[in-house]
């Protein structure tokens, strides 16, 4: 296995562990007695657990190094949220919720950082491929997940065996993973405790974090959307979120000699309208299929825009790289994981259409300032550095 692969490994895992939860999120909230809004709370403690984790972790990240940090993220964000069905209530999952965050604020900052590193080493983009694996990883437990709700498989069950095939896959793929030296032209200085984006930085967090809204709408509230709006049977309803990850893999693995030869800024703009479309027809929809395929539509859209920002963030000059895609990070995963429980707030008191039509301004925001998103290449810098003692 080449080593920027062990990398890719990285964003797979995690999906598995988060697309098998949010998934199943109908099934916790009945088991659990919620109303939407209270739902959204839940989530959004799991967003104040991923605000700190990549606020407060680059320093530790940098001290433990790419291998001994994945298994201390990818494990823990996959054990906690495997607890959080076998929980008796929805207050006592609420520090399971937190620390699941955590892990997985800190697991972004560890895999982006290192496969912009692989990318300069390989002298082409792979950063869209990286993310392409994590969607790949949700298309496929979305799917699983479908026909376990179908089979009336627990939910306790399925994220248990999730938690085991992550364990068992991660111990033998992470043990490989060797740390990639910086980029020649990095930032000298030294990550400091907290990250925090700058004003030159906002623009990028806005282009990255307008698709990952409409992702997050899609996959945390597709399911309910498809049985509350169509009263589909549980498969049915479970493909919203299957179409939506499969197509923003096959767009995110496909992209990245696409963004080569256009360069990002007319790519960014082509997948934001292509979103808009498929927010739009979904909240437009009179019949399930067109709401799938507005799914569709708005995974294709979302494919590689925050793989673009993230790249974009990696490659200023002004601040160390992991402080920047951390302070990205920062803005554009609470974006992922606040916005759905807004979404829910919204869905409660407006009806759950609306909720999709609240995503359109961001989208439309985002198209103003692609600008920030430069074409800069990727300078070769040399080989891997073999894994140090400590990481």
């Amino acid at each position: 296995m080449k080593p920027h692969h062990r990398i890719f490994f990285i964003q797979f895992a995690v999906a598995l562990s988060v697309g098998a939860f949010l998934s199943r999120l109908p099934d916790l909230q009945r088991k659990f007695g919620l109303a939407e809004g209270e739902l959204g709370l839940l989530l959004a403690v799991l967003s104040l657990g991923v605000l700190c984790g990549l606020t407060f972790s680059v320093r530790f990240i940098e001290r433990l190094g790419a291998r001994k940090t994945a298994f201390v993220t990818v494990f823990g964000a996959s054990l906690f949220l495997a607890l959080i069905p076998w929980m008796p209530s929805a207050p006592s999952a609420v520090p399971l919720f937190f620390i699941a965050g955590i892990f997985t604020g800190a697991f972004e900052i560890n895999a982006n950082i290192e496969t912009d590193r692989h990318e300069a080493l390989l002298g082409y983009r792979i950063m869209s491929r990286a993310h392409g694996m994590w969607s790949l990883g949700f298309c496929l437990t979305a799917l699983v997940a479908a026909g376990m709700r179908q089979a009336a498989v627990s939910i306790e069950l399925h994220t248990f065996l999730t938690l085991v095939i992550v364990l068992i896959a991660g111990s033998i793929v992470f043990s490989g993973i060797e740390n990639a030296p910086k980029r020649r032209d990095a930032h000298p200085g030294h990550a400091p405790l907290i990250a925090f984006p700058t004003i030159g930085l906002l623009p990028l967090c806005l282009v990255g974090a307008a698709p990952l809204l409409a992702e997050g709408a899609s996959v945390d509230w597709s399911a309910i959307y498809m049985r509350d709006v169509f009263a589909v049977e549980p498969f049915v309803g479970g493909l919203g979120v299957t179409i939506f990850s499969l197509l923003i893999a096959i767009g995110r693995l496909g992209m990245d000699p696409v963004i080569d030869r256009f360069n990002p800024r007319p790519v960014a703009i082509t997948l934001l309208g292509i979103t808009a479309i498929g927010v739009v027809m979904v909240a437009t929809a009179t019949h399930p299929v067109v709401a799938l395929a507005g799914f569709g539509m708005t995974g294709i859209g979302c494919s590689s825009v925050y793989p673009l920002a993230i790249s974009a963030a990696a490659r200023r000059r002004d601040r160390p790289a992991p402080v920047s895609v951390a302070a990205l990070g920062q803005t554009t995963f609470l974006v992922f994981f606040a916005g759905p429980p807004l979404l829910g707030f919204v869905a409660e008191h407006l009806g759950i259409r609306f909720s999709y039509w609240a995503v359109v301004p961001v989208l439309a925001a985002a198209l103003l300032v692609t600008r920030a998103l430069a074409a800069d290449p990727a300078p070769v810098t040399g080989r891997p550095e073999p894994v140090q003692p400590h990481g």
